[in-house]
């Protein structure tokens, strides 16, 4: 039962809440968030990323995602948010259920539109019940659990989905009547590393030598590497980085995502919390990789380029990636969804969650058995990708 002095609405688009009060749920300030261990500032959910989505036109519902944020309210304070869009697809997502909604069509039922709770297009893990700083958290978690679920009734919608939750909130919303679901990314983590030739030292002596062939081989024809953050991020820099991130995904995905609008808009109010890392070559950038950097974590997100070079794509996205961490002393980095060539380059694999609500009950109970078996195969899966980690049996990671 939502607590009666609570008060759930959804807002159609995330300007409809001041930034203050969002990121007192979402995030402490900017700089707290810095220097305070005790919690981790996430850059996915801040006002600033979600604002950039919605206002560059990258994630409206001409895209399919039309906003519908949910908002908790005590004695007309906003105590709780969740970013939510009805959504009349499944792309962008990284949680796939397209099986699911054409077996539900096959059978007579409308599986879209669905609520998704989510980042769009950002499958990094983090919180997506954002409560402000309180003694009852998960009272007010669960709160916006049950609006989720009456959200999906008033609007008709067949389904929630709550993708890339911390395990602990996805226990929260399955106490709320939500299916688990569990898959599999792969994370580096960092174990006080001094360098990277520190780092190297805890591999294997076969995977020492391969990463060191890679490093050489990448950038033998003559190209260097740069950290851009901050004031470095000029329009002349997004200009060449969107032309990678075009190139790159229309042939990975069709039709990429994010507008050359959004670079812009994350370049000015958060620039801080971006790193590209871009290759250049012959007085050129030629390739490129955006990451976002959390008080712990770099999260590693789209790469592309107009120049193809063996094992730039390596160096770029991951090699550098840690070289950034160790130098800047986070704990762990998320390199995206999928690719166990991963694994041979020092990311282990992990678990992540993900909840979802089904409204009608034949549709549930299917999906429910579906999951049973889902997990058990993703739990064993993840066993033996373990095993194949470079690390000396001496240094576990």
């Amino acid at each position: 039962m939502v607590p009666p002095e609570l008060t759930i609405e959804a807002v159609p688009a995330i300007s409809a809440i001041a930034a203050d009060d969002w990121n007192g749920c979402a995030n402490p300030s900017h700089e707290i968030s810095r220097s305070d261990c005790s919690f981790e500032y996430n850059p996915f959910i801040s006002h600033s990323f979600l604002s950039a989505l919605e206002n560059s036109g990258s994630a409206l519902p001409r895209a399919g995602w039309a906003p519908r944020h949910l908002v908790a309210r005590s004695g007309g304070q906003i105590v709780g948010v969740a970013p939510c869009y009805a959504k009349a697809h499944s792309r962008g997502e990284y949680v796939f259920d397209q099986g699911w909604a054409e077996a539900y069509e096959e059978a007579g039922g409308r599986y879209y539109p669905k609520l998704q709770v989510a980042v769009p297009f950002t499958p990094v893990t983090g919180p997506r019940l954002l409560v402000a700083t309180t003694t009852n958290r998960t009272e007010i978690a669960a709160a916006l659990a049950q609006g989720l679920t009456a959200l999906c009734e008033s609007l008709d919608c067949s389904s929630v989905h709550v993708t890339f939750a911390p395990e602990s909130e996805s226990r929260i919303l399955a106490g709320c009547g939500f299916l688990l679901r569990c898959d599999q990314q792969f994370h580096w983590h960092n174990q006080g590393f001094a360098s990277f030739d520190d780092f190297l030292a805890h591999l294997t002596s076969r995977h020492r030598k391969a990463i060191r062939r890679e490093r050489r081989e990448a950038l033998r024809a003559g190209i260097t590497i740069h950290w851009l953050t901050g004031a470095d991020l000029t329009e002349e820099v997004w200009d060449a980085f969107f032309s990678f991130y075009m190139e790159t995904g229309s042939r990975k995905w069709g039709r990429p995502y994010l507008t050359r609008a959004f670079f812009s808009l994350i370049g000015a109010s958060m620039s801080r919390d971006v790193l590209l890392v871009m290759a250049r070559r012959d007085q050129r950038w030629i390739a490129g990789a955006i990451n976002f950097i959390g008080s712990n974590t770099l999260f590693g997100r789209n790469w592309g380029a107009i120049e193809h070079h063996p094992f730039l794509h390596f160096e770029i996205c991951y090699y550098q990636a840690i070289e950034f961490a160790i130098a800047h002393g986070l704990k762990r980095i998320e390199a995206g969804a999928q690719g166990e060539h991963k694994i041979a380059r020092g990311y282990v694999p992990e678990t992540t969650w993900s909840a979802h609500f089904i409204r009608d009950p034949r549709l549930r109970r299917a999906i429910a058995d579906y999951l049973r078996r889902e997990r058990a195969a993703v739990a064993q899966f993840g066993q033996e990708l373990a095993g194949f980690a470079p690390f000396r049996k001496a240094e576990p990671p």
